[in-house]
């Protein structure tokens, strides 16, 4: 496993974007494997010898092969340079978490692929917009306590990581972002960024033709 990191990834995941930005961020050179999640290339036995949860993504680095976004994203944050993603005053680092916790647990699962084919195409535009909606209602009322120029105070965090990807994922259910204001500020911030931009859907090897930008 020595050598250049790989990334295995596809490009509309979710949780594959947060590890992108921390990357990028961190300015850790990769190597990105893609992995087709609509042809459920995830579920066969080449990936799942990388990544036996059949889950993007994984993270090939250090002679380990890392999964789950959030505990990625801590790791890279404890093992490379600046700058830092996880606050160091405790009370600070408990928002960060908590506020990733918010996306990554109780909002994005309800809404990934794996429900989404579970619902079924005639309602499942409907569950996704419902359960986004219903989650910023939350979490807007958590940002507005603790929002400076990004989600916690005027620093970038695994926070903001979470929250960049949720809500291309708000845009794609058509939900209504003028509802929350605070969230749509510190997207269009963040969005501003160059690890953001470089780290978008559109920019990846794996986007099709039709949705590049």
């Amino acid at each position: 496993m020595a050598g250049k990191p790989i990334l295995y990834s596809y490009y509309r995941s979710s949780c594959s974007w947060r590890v992108r930005i921390a990357l990028a961020l961190k300015g850790i050179e990769h190597e990105y494997s893609a992995v087709n999640l609509l042809k459920s290339e995830q579920l066969g036995e080449k990936y799942l010898s990388v990544n036996p949860t059949g889950q993007v993504p994984a993270l090939q680095i250090d002679s380990m092969v890392l999964t789950q976004s959030n505990a990625i994203i801590e790791y890279l944050d404890e093992t490379r340079d600046a700058p830092s993603l996880l606050p160091k005053d405790p009370k600070k680092r408990f928002l960060v978490r908590e506020l990733s916790q918010v996306i990554s647990c109780g909002i994005q699962p309800v809404q990934n692929l794996k429900v989404l084919r579970y619902i079924g195409d005639e309602k499942k535009g409907e569950w996704g917009h419902r359960a986004i909606k219903e989650g910023f209602e939350a979490l807007e009322k958590l940002l507005e306590q603790t929002a400076g120029t990004y989600c916690v105070d005027d620093e970038i965090t695994m926070a903001d990581l979470c929250l960049v990807p949720q809500v291309y994922n708000a845009n794609r259910f058509k939900v209504d972002m003028s509802k929350f204001p605070v969230i749509s500020r510190i997207n269009a911030a963040l969005m501003e960024l160059d690890s953001f931009k470089a780290s978008h859907p559109s920019k990846q090897p794996d986007c099709p033709e039709e949705q590049r930008q």
